[in-house]
């Protein structure tokens, strides 16, 4: 935990002293200031994370999350989705409304936002096995998965991975949708950091993504897709009462 904090510390410390630099090019004040206004945040997200080949779609309201996945969904030509828990969100709506539009969808366990589910003997039966899990997700066409955190200077989604939101959710099918409360963007890496907790970071795998999957080993083209989604949109929410 010490260790974290130093590196949290010394990412704060560098990204100080990189925006004292006379020459550097200045971030915008959203991305500068800690706890920024959350609009200007998620416009600069936004905008970064359109850069690197991601989309970024809202914010929208709560209840509406449930038709704008099922609307991407379409547009990307879904035929099977995976659903893992929910961070912040509850996303059992949006497999009821995936499955009620005709889309298969596999389920990491019962869905609702949280660390407690269902019943033990509900989320047994609903929880594909270790191995039937590997073998679906490897033919599934995309994936909706929560981020824990966003960092809108670079217009990467952090998320935390354990059994019931496995990391496969954002790194095997070529589809990706990602989940962001408009809250959970930070400025930069010292932010998302400190948000999700040293605590967290130790007892999970953390990946940062930044856009799509690309490669450029084959004579240095940039290929997208080789080695994970071909396309990557976040979803923002903005609760109405936030």
């Amino acid at each position: 935990m010490a260790d974290l904090q130093a590196i949290v510390a010394r990412v704060r410390d560098a990204l100080a002293s990189w925006r004292d630099t006379p020459n550097h090019n200045p971030v915008p004040a959203a991305a500068a200031a800690p706890g920024g206004n959350r609009a200007e945040l998620a416009s600069l997200f936004a905008r970064e994370l359109e850069a690197v080949g991601g989309r970024a779609i809202g914010p929208i309201a709560p209840e509406e999350l449930a038709g704008c996945v099922v609307a991407l969904a379409r547009e990307r030509g879904l035929k099977s989705v995976a659903l893992g828990r929910g961070v912040a969100s509850d996303l059992d709506n949006v497999a009821q409304a995936l499955e009620a539009a005709g889309i298969e969808v596999m389920r990491t366990r019962p869905i609702a936002a949280g660390p407690v589910a269902q019943d033990p003997a509900a989320a047994a039966e609903n929880k594909p096995g270790k191995n039937e899990f590997k073998a679906r997700m490897a033919l599934i066409d995309g994936a909706v998965a929560e981020a824990d955190c966003a960092i809108a200077s670079t217009g990467t989604l952090a998320v935390l991975s354990d059994a019931d939101r496995p990391s496969s959710l954002t790194l095997l099918p070529p589809v990706s949708i990602v989940v962001l409360r408009i809250d959970r963007i930070k400025p930069d890496l010292a932010g998302a950091l400190e948000a999700i907790g040293p605590d967290a970071v130790q007892a999970h795998r953390l990946t940062l993504i930044t856009g799509p999957s690309r490669t450029a080993d084959i004579e240095k083209r940039i290929v997208m897709g080789v080695h994970g989604p071909k396309s990557l949109d976040a979803i923002v929410i903005w609760p109405r009462d936030d």
